[in-house]
């Protein structure tokens, strides 16, 4: 197993370094089961993510000019809700929210009352019959510590579409951590993001290798 570590300033920065890298070091595969069944793939063995400034303005991904945004902050300001709060709508099989509303609530008063120094603040996703979904959660859990009086988050993705859905998602947990860091009082820290499973589909890798700045094969 291949294990890629990738040190960033900010959310835009890991975004484009973890295009370069799944687009240069990534392994091409045909998926056999889940989103997109019978498509190709690029993706890493196996991602570490090391973001020091996440809060940096803006969430969004620093585009080239004539390229797609692959989010906006409206749509990641609707995506808020989604992460804290438990309302499932028609169609959805889960929200993260469903899982987190009530953890979140917990881990602060965990903190407030208990102190920092705590290894249990952590947030799951998903549940025993989550495998049975036709799409389990992405993002499996969200670990927190409060450290160097800043709140840092550490999180585990078993799949992670880089090219939308990482934008979104780390803009979206930027901002819940913000909330909690607030709550708690104390400043709002790191985020370190883990995955077996960083990909890129198939449909995506043109405007990626252009977003990246390589030249086309």
């Amino acid at each position: 197993m291949l294990i890629t570590i990738i040190e960033a300033r900010d959310l835009s920065e890991a975004w484009f370094l973890c295009l370069r890298k799944v687009l240069t070091d990534g392994y091409e595969y045909v998926i056999e089961r889940g989103s997109y069944s019978g498509q190709k793939r690029k993706g890493l063995d196996f991602a570490l993510i090391h973001i020091k400034h996440p809060g940096n303005r803006p969430l969004t991904p620093d585009v080239p000019q004539g390229i797609p945004n692959p989010t906006s902050n409206e749509y990641i300001e609707n995506y808020l809700p989604y992460l804290m709060t438990d309302c499932v709508t028609e169609g959805e099989q889960y929200t993260y929210g469903q899982y987190l509303q009530q953890q979140i609530a917990e881990v602060i008063k965990m903190y407030l009352e208990d102190g920092y120094n705590t290894n249990q603040a952590y947030m799951a996703v998903g549940d025993t019959s989550s495998i049975k979904l036709t799409d389990p959660p992405c993002l499996r859990g969200i670990d927190t510590r409060v450290r160097y009086g800043k709140l840092h988050f550490f999180l585990y993705f078993r799949s992670w579409d880089l090219w939308a859905g990482f934008p979104s998602n780390l803009a979206g947990v930027q901002l819940l951590k913000e909330y909690m860091a607030s709550e708690i009082g104390v400043e709002d820290g790191e985020i370190i993001a883990m995955s077996k499973g960083l990909h890129l589909y198939d449909y995506s890798w043109e405007v990626a290798t252009a977003s990246a700045g390589l030249n086309p094969d």
